[in-house]
């Protein structure tokens, strides 16, 4: 228990693990029951993952990623395609009714439309105030603090895809976007492809931004031809989309797949990007504090050993990674004086 966050209840813990199980289960049965293929497993960087390959109607091989080894994953690719999965809508009702967090159903259709283009399939990962509240169904907590979003920040590898997609994924995000009809206009453009903002000219401050990691081209928005799409390039994102998780996001609507960081890197993720803002951003960047204090507070109370390698990892990374990570930190420190479970990892860090 704690101030920055408080357990859900039993029930809705119980809700939101049955809601997770019906839905992965419901995407593998229609691969199984849809495509005539098999599952198939590979290791990354010690890692298993799993992913569903068949042939297209062109004769090429294209493969499906299912997610990350489990026990629980492997019960459900041996039932896929026995049998249809349990209807998606009541649990996800159910769910919000216990008090698990729901997107809002504008965001949910935006996210749900990625999926059915593939964008996820294809190693997407829902990143920014989504995937924190999506993250709090994941342990089974609340957040305090759930201040909402306009903006739904989605992130993908890039050409530095680290979970072995084939490199011939095609899928074309700007359709789907265009095809929700939602009146959602890319804001930049670059070498005449779809530009890596969108947003509604008669809603500003609703947008969408497709963001991937800084490649040695600079800051540019990188073209990824797979997607037809621009990314815009961000500093320190590889660390959040490594060895990402899957989850699911729901509302009153549905529910859906999709893949979301590590929560314990995310929470170092957000101390470096708090250290990497000029001053001038630092207000607009409270966001990251208040999100990196409550996941630091959970696994400092749950799961300590998972937040120590998160941070083991990033001030590994070099001497420019560890100035800005500990930057944040020292803010964190301040703003959260009573919280001794932040000086203490500032101390076991010094």
């Amino acid at each position: 228990m704690s101030d920055l966050y408080h357990d859900l209840s039993p029930t809705a813990q119980a809700a939101y693990a049955e809601l997770f199980d019906v839905v992965r289960a419901h995407d593998l049965h229609r691969s199984a029951s849809d495509l005539n293929g098999s599952f198939a497993s590979k290791v990354v960087k010690g890692r298993k993952y799993w992913y569903f390959q068949f042939r297209d109607i062109d004769g090429g091989v294209r493969q499906i990623y299912v997610g990350p080894d489990s026990e629980g994953l492997q019960a459900l690719i041996a039932q896929a395609g026995s049998q249809p999965a349990r209807g998606i809508v009541p649990l996800a009702k159910s769910a919000v009714a216990l008090g698990c967090a729901r997107v809002i159903p504008a965001h949910f259709r935006i996210i749900r439309r990625l999926a059915e283009y593939g964008f996820f399939s294809a190693g997407g990962v829902l990143v920014g105030t989504h995937a924190f509240l999506a993250m709090s169904n994941m342990l089974g907590v609340s957040w305090s603090d759930s201040t909402g979003t306009q903006e739904g920040d989605f992130a993908h590898p890039g050409r530095n895809i680290s979970i072995a997609l084939p490199s011939n994924i095609r899928i074309d995000v700007h359709a789907a976007i265009e095809s929700l009809a939602m009146g959602l206009l890319p804001i930049s453009s670059f070498g005449g492809k779809a530009g890596a903002t969108y947003i509604n000219p008669s809603r500003p401050d609703f947008r969408v931004d497709f963001l991937t990691m800084l490649h040695r081209g600079g800051g540019k928005p990188v073209v990824i031809p797979n997607l037809n799409i621009a990314l815009q390039p961000l500093k320190f994102m590889e660390f959040s989309m490594e060895h990402p998780v899957q989850t699911v996001v729901f509302c009153d609507e549905g529910a859906v797949t999709v893949n979301a960081p590590i929560p314990a890197r995310y929470a170092v993720h957000k101390l470096i990007v708090w250290g990497e803002r000029e001053k001038s951003f630092r207000t607009k960047s409270s966001k990251d504090l208040r999100q990196a204090a409550a996941l630091i507070s959970y696994f400092a109370r749950h799961q300590p050993d998972e937040l120590v390698q998160a941070w083991l990892d990033m001030v590994a990374r070099g001497k420019g990674w560890e100035k800005r990570v500990r930057s944040g930190l020292q803010a964190l420190v301040r703003a959260y004086p009573d919280k001794p479970e932040f000086a203490s990892l500032e101390a076991e860090s010094g």
